[in-house]
């Protein structure tokens, strides 16, 4: 359970903006959608990261470490589309 929801969120796109440029530097970009209160982040990709092969790799090495870095209270970090029980 998330404490202070809003609080979170900041942080969540904090990390977001300091991983942008990475994903904008190979065409791509990411959005933040949603924080449920288990502490799971929805994000969309955008751009080169939607075809590209390594996006998953990218989304769990690169997206959800550096959210987990400024938001430990965050469980995982999944995209638009995935499923929730994934």
């Amino acid at each position: 359970m998330i404490a202070d929801k809003t609080a979170t969120i900041d942080k969540v796109k904090v990390a977001l903006n300091e991983i942008r440029p990475f994903l904008n530097s190979d065409g791509g970009d990411i959005s933040f959608i949603d924080l449920d209160d288990e502490g799971t982040v929805t994000v969309q990709l955008h751009g080169a990261c939607i075809g590209c092969s390594v996006n998953q790799m990218t989304l769990k090495s690169g997206v959800e470490m550096t959210i987990k870095k400024h938001a430990p209270e965050v469980s995982r970090v999944v995209e638009v589309g995935m499923s929730k029980k994934a």
